[in-house]
Protein backbone atom coordinates (compact mmCIF):
# COMPACT_ATOMS: atom_id res chain seq x y z
CA UNK A 1 0.00 0.00 0.00
CA UNK A 2 0.92 3.20 -1.09
CA UNK A 3 2.12 5.98 1.98
CA UNK A 4 0.14 8.63 1.86
CA UNK A 5 1.15 12.37 2.89
CA UNK A 6 3.05 15.49 1.28
CA UNK A 7 4.73 14.36 -1.65
CA UNK A 8 8.53 15.54 -0.69
CA UNK A 9 9.31 14.36 -4.60
CA UNK A 10 9.28 12.26 -7.62
CA UNK A 11 11.97 9.70 -8.21
CA UNK A 12 11.63 8.52 -12.05
CA UNK A 13 13.24 5.55 -12.98
CA UNK A 14 14.27 5.30 -16.73
CA UNK A 15 13.19 1.94 -18.14
CA UNK A 16 15.24 -0.11 -21.39
CA UNK A 17 15.08 -3.01 -22.98
CA UNK A 18 16.03 -6.14 -20.41
CA UNK A 19 16.59 -3.69 -17.53
CA UNK A 20 17.04 -5.26 -14.52
CA UNK A 21 13.60 -5.51 -13.01
CA UNK A 22 14.32 -6.45 -9.30
CA UNK A 23 16.09 -2.75 -8.79
CA UNK A 24 13.14 -1.21 -10.49
CA UNK A 25 10.15 -2.96 -8.76
CA UNK A 26 12.52 -3.66 -5.46
CA UNK A 27 13.52 0.16 -5.18
CA UNK A 28 10.04 1.30 -5.78
CA UNK A 29 8.82 -0.93 -2.82
CA UNK A 30 12.27 0.61 -1.03
CA UNK A 31 10.84 4.69 -1.48
CA UNK A 32 7.34 3.26 -0.53
CA UNK A 33 8.25 1.37 2.64
CA UNK A 34 10.46 4.39 3.74
CA UNK A 35 7.46 7.09 3.17
CA UNK A 36 5.53 4.55 5.42
CA UNK A 37 7.78 5.25 7.60
CA UNK A 38 7.68 8.81 7.55
CA UNK A 39 3.96 9.34 6.99
CA UNK A 40 4.06 7.61 10.54
CA UNK A 41 5.86 10.88 12.18
CA UNK A 42 3.67 13.21 10.11
CA UNK A 43 6.25 13.29 7.55
CA UNK A 44 6.71 13.33 3.42
CA UNK A 45 6.18 10.66 0.71
CA UNK A 46 7.93 9.88 -2.53
CA UNK A 47 6.40 9.61 -5.42
CA UNK A 48 7.46 7.02 -7.70
CA UNK A 49 7.52 6.74 -11.37
CA UNK A 50 8.31 4.57 -14.12
CA UNK A 51 9.40 6.06 -17.60
CA UNK A 52 9.99 3.96 -20.98
CA UNK A 53 10.78 5.23 -24.29
CA UNK A 54 8.00 6.00 -27.69
CA UNK A 55 8.43 4.87 -30.93
CA UNK A 56 9.68 8.28 -31.80
CA UNK A 57 12.28 8.96 -29.36
CA UNK A 58 10.01 10.52 -26.51
CA UNK A 59 9.31 9.01 -23.01
CA UNK A 60 6.03 8.56 -20.91
CA UNK A 61 5.14 7.60 -17.85
CA UNK A 62 4.73 3.91 -17.80
CA UNK A 63 3.67 3.87 -13.84
CA UNK A 64 3.08 6.35 -10.90
CA UNK A 65 2.94 5.80 -7.45
CA UNK A 66 0.57 9.07 -7.30
CA UNK A 67 -1.51 9.25 -10.53
CA UNK A 68 -2.53 12.65 -11.86
CA UNK A 69 -0.13 14.57 -10.12
CA UNK A 70 1.93 16.11 -13.45
CA UNK A 71 5.33 17.29 -12.84
CA UNK A 72 8.82 16.08 -13.32
CA UNK A 73 10.87 13.76 -11.78
CA UNK A 74 13.30 15.74 -9.60
CA UNK A 75 15.62 12.38 -9.30
CA UNK A 76 16.14 9.89 -12.30
CA UNK A 77 17.71 6.70 -11.49
CA UNK A 78 18.80 4.23 -14.43
CA UNK A 79 19.15 0.37 -13.55
CA UNK A 80 21.35 -2.47 -14.86
CA UNK A 81 20.87 -5.29 -16.84
CA UNK A 82 21.61 -8.91 -16.39
CA UNK A 83 22.30 -9.26 -20.29
CA UNK A 84 25.03 -7.06 -20.62
CA UNK A 85 25.80 -3.06 -21.08
CA UNK A 86 24.31 -0.75 -23.62
CA UNK A 87 26.28 0.40 -26.51
CA UNK A 88 27.29 3.49 -27.65
CA UNK A 89 24.20 3.15 -30.56
CA UNK A 90 21.46 2.22 -27.86
CA UNK A 91 22.62 4.65 -25.34
CA UNK A 92 22.28 7.62 -27.39
CA UNK A 93 18.41 8.58 -26.73
CA UNK A 94 18.43 8.14 -23.45
CA UNK A 95 21.83 10.09 -22.84
CA UNK A 96 19.65 12.80 -24.36
CA UNK A 97 16.83 12.42 -22.48
CA UNK A 98 19.18 12.47 -18.96
CA UNK A 99 21.29 15.40 -20.24
CA UNK A 100 18.00 17.59 -20.97
CA UNK A 101 16.66 16.27 -17.44
CA UNK A 102 19.80 17.51 -16.00
CA UNK A 103 20.34 20.35 -17.66
CA UNK A 104 16.54 21.33 -16.55
CA UNK A 105 17.96 20.77 -12.50
CA UNK A 106 16.93 17.45 -12.18
CA UNK A 107 19.89 14.59 -10.01
CA UNK A 108 21.30 11.71 -12.23
CA UNK A 109 21.46 8.62 -10.81
CA UNK A 110 22.30 4.95 -11.69
CA UNK A 111 23.20 1.52 -10.62
CA UNK A 112 25.50 -0.76 -12.27
CA UNK A 113 25.62 -1.26 -15.97
CA UNK A 114 23.39 2.04 -16.10
CA UNK A 115 26.44 3.96 -15.72
CA UNK A 116 26.92 3.18 -19.23
CA UNK A 117 23.68 5.08 -20.03
CA UNK A 118 24.88 7.72 -17.76
CA UNK A 119 28.59 8.37 -18.95
CA UNK A 120 27.32 8.63 -22.34
CA UNK A 121 25.96 12.02 -21.22
CA UNK A 122 29.47 13.38 -21.12
CA UNK A 123 28.81 14.69 -17.40
CA UNK A 124 30.66 12.20 -15.87
CA UNK A 125 34.00 13.50 -17.42
CA UNK A 126 36.48 14.14 -15.00
CA UNK A 127 34.23 13.11 -12.07
CA UNK A 128 34.30 10.04 -9.68
CA UNK A 129 31.93 6.96 -10.30
CA UNK A 130 31.09 3.70 -9.73
CA UNK A 131 29.98 0.67 -11.71
CA UNK A 132 29.80 -2.84 -11.39
CA UNK A 133 33.72 -4.36 -10.89
CA UNK A 134 33.40 -6.42 -13.45
CA UNK A 135 32.59 -4.02 -15.71
CA UNK A 136 35.71 -1.33 -14.80
CA UNK A 137 37.63 -2.74 -18.08
CA UNK A 138 35.24 -2.19 -20.47
CA UNK A 139 33.90 1.20 -18.70
CA UNK A 140 37.49 2.47 -18.68
CA UNK A 141 37.85 1.78 -22.60
CA UNK A 142 34.55 3.28 -23.31
CA UNK A 143 35.03 6.78 -20.91
CA UNK A 144 38.54 6.99 -20.08
CA UNK A 145 37.86 10.65 -18.60
CA UNK A 146 35.97 9.43 -15.89
CA UNK A 147 37.67 8.94 -12.61
CA UNK A 148 36.33 5.03 -12.07
CA UNK A 149 36.50 4.13 -8.31
CA UNK A 150 34.84 0.26 -8.35
CA UNK A 151 35.84 -0.09 -4.83
CA UNK A 152 32.93 1.99 -3.76
CA UNK A 153 29.50 0.66 -3.37
CA UNK A 154 27.83 4.00 -3.84
CA UNK A 155 29.75 7.34 -4.69
CA UNK A 156 27.67 10.76 -4.14
CA UNK A 157 28.82 13.39 -5.80
CA UNK A 158 26.03 15.83 -5.40
CA UNK A 159 23.90 16.13 -8.47
CA UNK A 160 25.03 13.00 -10.14
CA UNK A 161 25.08 9.35 -7.91
CA UNK A 162 26.75 6.10 -8.91
CA UNK A 163 25.95 2.93 -7.49
CA UNK A 164 28.03 -0.73 -7.75
CA UNK A 165 26.70 -3.89 -8.59
CA UNK A 166 23.34 -5.59 -9.03
CA UNK A 167 22.47 -5.42 -5.79
CA UNK A 168 23.82 -2.03 -5.12
CA UNK A 169 20.25 -0.51 -5.81
CA UNK A 170 19.77 -0.87 -2.21
CA UNK A 171 22.53 0.85 -1.23
CA UNK A 172 21.52 3.41 -3.60
CA UNK A 173 17.42 3.63 -2.79
CA UNK A 174 18.80 4.00 1.28
CA UNK A 175 21.02 7.38 0.27
CA UNK A 176 18.28 8.61 -2.00
CA UNK A 177 15.73 8.16 1.31
CA UNK A 178 18.42 9.48 3.39
CA UNK A 179 18.61 12.83 1.42
CA UNK A 180 15.32 13.23 0.70
CA UNK A 181 13.63 12.13 4.11
CA UNK A 182 15.94 12.12 6.47
CA UNK A 183 18.55 9.57 8.44
CA UNK A 184 15.81 8.08 10.51
CA UNK A 185 13.26 7.23 7.93
CA UNK A 186 16.39 5.54 6.44
CA UNK A 187 17.75 3.52 8.99
CA UNK A 188 14.14 2.35 10.05
CA UNK A 189 13.77 1.17 6.12
CA UNK A 190 17.37 -0.48 6.00
CA UNK A 191 16.47 -2.41 9.42
CA UNK A 192 12.95 -3.44 7.86
CA UNK A 193 14.33 -4.69 4.40
CA UNK A 194 17.47 -6.07 6.50
CA UNK A 195 20.06 -4.33 4.78
CA UNK A 196 22.69 -2.58 6.69
CA UNK A 197 22.36 1.21 6.33
CA UNK A 198 26.04 1.50 6.14
CA UNK A 199 29.58 -0.33 6.50
CA UNK A 200 29.38 -2.00 3.21
CA UNK A 201 32.08 -1.59 0.33
CA UNK A 202 32.55 -3.18 -3.35
CA UNK A 203 35.92 -4.08 -2.59
CA UNK A 204 34.78 -6.65 -0.23
CA UNK A 205 32.74 -8.67 -2.80
CA UNK A 206 35.27 -8.28 -6.01
CA UNK A 207 37.11 -10.88 -7.48
CA UNK A 208 40.77 -9.75 -8.71
CA UNK A 209 40.34 -9.56 -12.18
CA UNK A 210 43.75 -9.14 -14.29
CA UNK A 211 43.68 -7.68 -17.35
CA UNK A 212 44.51 -9.90 -20.02
CA UNK A 213 43.32 -8.72 -23.56
CA UNK A 214 46.12 -5.72 -23.91
CA UNK A 215 48.04 -7.88 -26.79
CA UNK A 216 51.34 -7.39 -25.29
CA UNK A 217 52.63 -11.04 -25.00
CA UNK A 218 55.70 -11.12 -23.20
CA UNK A 219 53.75 -9.28 -20.49
CA UNK A 220 50.87 -11.76 -20.92
CA UNK A 221 53.54 -14.21 -20.65
CA UNK A 222 55.36 -12.77 -17.35
CA UNK A 223 50.58 -12.84 -15.83
CA UNK A 224 50.19 -16.41 -16.97
CA UNK A 225 53.89 -17.29 -15.15
CA UNK A 226 52.75 -15.08 -12.06
CA UNK A 227 49.41 -17.10 -12.06
CA UNK A 228 51.15 -20.98 -12.29
CA UNK A 229 53.48 -19.96 -9.05
CA UNK A 230 49.89 -19.98 -6.88
CA UNK A 231 50.63 -16.77 -5.13
CA UNK A 232 54.64 -17.64 -4.46
CA UNK A 233 56.63 -14.52 -3.93
CA UNK A 234 58.61 -12.82 -6.94
CA UNK A 235 60.70 -9.90 -7.63
CA UNK A 236 60.52 -7.89 -10.52
CA UNK A 237 63.65 -9.14 -11.71
CA UNK A 238 62.72 -12.31 -11.54
CA UNK A 239 59.61 -11.49 -13.72
CA UNK A 240 61.55 -9.47 -16.09
CA UNK A 241 63.91 -12.03 -16.55
CA UNK A 242 61.29 -14.57 -17.66
CA UNK A 243 60.89 -12.62 -20.55
CA UNK A 244 64.27 -11.26 -21.22
CA UNK A 245 64.05 -7.74 -20.54
CA UNK A 246 65.56 -4.80 -18.93
CA UNK A 247 63.51 -3.97 -15.41
CA UNK A 248 62.77 -0.68 -15.98
CA UNK A 249 61.21 -1.70 -19.75
CA UNK A 250 59.40 -4.36 -17.89
CA UNK A 251 57.69 -2.23 -15.33
CA UNK A 252 57.00 0.90 -17.92
CA UNK A 253 55.27 -2.27 -20.63
CA UNK A 254 53.79 -4.02 -17.28
CA UNK A 255 51.93 -1.12 -16.27
CA UNK A 256 50.99 0.40 -19.81
CA UNK A 257 49.65 -3.54 -20.16
CA UNK A 258 47.60 -3.95 -17.27
CA UNK A 259 46.78 -0.80 -15.30
CA UNK A 260 49.06 -1.86 -12.18
CA UNK A 261 52.87 -2.05 -11.36
CA UNK A 262 54.32 -5.93 -11.33
CA UNK A 263 54.74 -5.46 -7.49
CA UNK A 264 50.92 -4.04 -7.17
CA UNK A 265 49.72 -6.73 -9.44
CA UNK A 266 51.53 -9.73 -7.59
CA UNK A 267 50.02 -8.32 -4.62
CA UNK A 268 46.42 -8.81 -5.98
CA UNK A 269 46.96 -12.12 -7.13
CA UNK A 270 48.35 -12.82 -3.15
CA UNK A 271 45.65 -11.69 -1.78
CA UNK A 272 43.02 -13.57 -3.46
CA UNK A 273 44.66 -16.52 -2.85
CA UNK A 274 44.40 -15.30 0.89
CA UNK A 275 40.64 -14.73 0.26
CA UNK A 276 40.26 -18.35 -0.95
CA UNK A 277 41.93 -19.89 2.22
CA UNK A 278 40.01 -17.94 4.44
CA UNK A 279 37.07 -19.11 2.96
CA UNK A 280 37.29 -22.69 2.64
CA UNK A 281 40.19 -23.55 5.09
CA UNK A 282 40.63 -23.25 9.07
CA UNK A 283 44.53 -21.97 8.95
CA UNK A 284 44.83 -19.41 11.01
CA UNK A 285 45.50 -15.65 9.35
CA UNK A 286 49.41 -16.36 10.18
CA UNK A 287 49.50 -19.26 8.40
CA UNK A 288 47.67 -18.28 5.30
CA UNK A 289 50.12 -15.28 5.34
CA UNK A 290 52.96 -17.67 5.05
CA UNK A 291 51.44 -19.75 2.66
CA UNK A 292 50.87 -16.73 0.36
CA UNK A 293 54.64 -15.56 0.78
CA UNK A 294 54.71 -13.36 3.51
CA UNK A 295 56.83 -14.00 6.25
CA UNK A 296 55.62 -10.99 8.12
CA UNK A 297 51.67 -11.12 9.48
CA UNK A 298 51.22 -7.95 10.30
CA UNK A 299 52.51 -6.87 7.13
CA UNK A 300 50.26 -8.86 5.38
CA UNK A 301 47.27 -7.89 7.33
CA UNK A 302 47.95 -4.59 6.63
CA UNK A 303 48.04 -5.26 2.39
CA UNK A 304 45.14 -7.21 2.76
CA UNK A 305 42.59 -4.92 4.49
CA UNK A 306 43.98 -1.94 2.00
CA UNK A 307 43.32 -3.96 -0.49
CA UNK A 308 39.66 -5.77 0.41
CA UNK A 309 38.66 -2.97 2.86
CA UNK A 310 38.51 -6.02 5.69
CA UNK A 311 41.20 -7.57 8.26
CA UNK A 312 41.28 -11.12 7.21
CA UNK A 313 39.64 -11.57 10.81
CA UNK A 314 36.14 -10.02 9.49
CA UNK A 315 36.73 -11.40 5.74
CA UNK A 316 36.74 -14.80 7.31
CA UNK A 317 33.76 -13.98 9.77
CA UNK A 318 31.59 -12.47 6.70
CA UNK A 319 32.20 -14.78 3.70
CA UNK A 320 33.95 -18.31 5.10
CA UNK A 321 32.01 -20.93 4.38
CA UNK A 322 30.40 -22.90 7.35
CA UNK A 323 32.92 -25.55 7.76
CA UNK A 324 36.10 -23.06 7.88
CA UNK A 325 34.40 -20.86 10.34
CA UNK A 326 35.60 -22.66 13.65
CA UNK A 327 39.01 -21.46 12.59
Amino acid sequence: MVATGEIRAEVGILLYAGCQAAMVHGITDLFDIAGQFSAQRAGPVLRTSHWGMTDDGGFVRTFDTHDGQGGMPEIWLIPGRLTGVPDAVEAAPYARWLLDRHAQGATLASNCGGAFLLAATGLLAGRPATTHWLFAEPFRDRFPDVRLDCDRIVIDDGDILTAGGLMAWTDLGLRVVDRLLGPTVMIDTGKFLLVDPAGREQKHYARFMPRMTHGDEPILKVQHWLQAREAKAASVGEMAAQVGMEERTFQRRFKAATGMTPIEYAQHLRVGKARELLEFTKRTVDQIAWSVGYEDAAAFRKLFHRIVGLSPGDYRQRFAAPTARAA
